[in-house]
């Protein structure tokens, strides 16, 4: 079982309301089971919403209490990130999950970098911090076709 955000899905759920599909993912979807996530929606934020950024930090920052997230508003969002990630791993124990397929440049998702004030930086969202500390094997859209070859060449 492997965990994707869902907008790389085709799924609407992105801040605008828009997604970002991913045509490498769909064209793989026979050789496995993907489940679609997306942790600002399980969070309990709404579709569309005000994109939101991670400040003075980075994922493991806001988990830890030293960071918050904010939406462009200046509306503290942090307990929505929070509380979506618990609900991403709850969902990988249940499924049993090894591997997540994520949204770079997300604070939720961002696997090697988010954005901040519309420069990416380095770091991981609030989501993708979580799994990581739990051993989760986390995969960047930005690198998915070399990974995915990698990974499942491998298995």
């Amino acid at each position: 079982m492997i965990i994707v955000s869902a907008c790389l899905m085709g799924i609407n759920c992105r801040y605008d309301g828009g997604n970002c599909l991913n045509d490498v993912l769909i064209s793989i979807l026979s050789k496995d089971v993907f489940i679609p996530v997306c942790p600002e929606q399980l969070g309990g934020l709404t579709t569309p919403r005000l994109p939101s950024q991670i400040v003075s930090g980075k994922g493991t920052d806001v988990l830890d209490g030293r960071a918050k997230v904010l939406d462009s508003s200046g509306m503290d969002v942090t307990d929505n990130f929070i509380r979506g990630a618990n609900e991403v791993i709850n969902i990988a124990g249940v499924m049993k999950v090894d591997t997540a397929f994520m949204k770079e440049y997300s604070p939720s998702c961002g696997v090697c970098h988010i954005k901040r004030n519309g420069v990416n930086v380095e770091g991981m969202g609030v989501a993708s911090s979580l799994l990581s500390a739990m051993g989760m094997n986390i995969i960047s859209s930005e690198k998915l076709d070399e990974e995915y070859v990698r990974y499942y060449c491998n298995r």
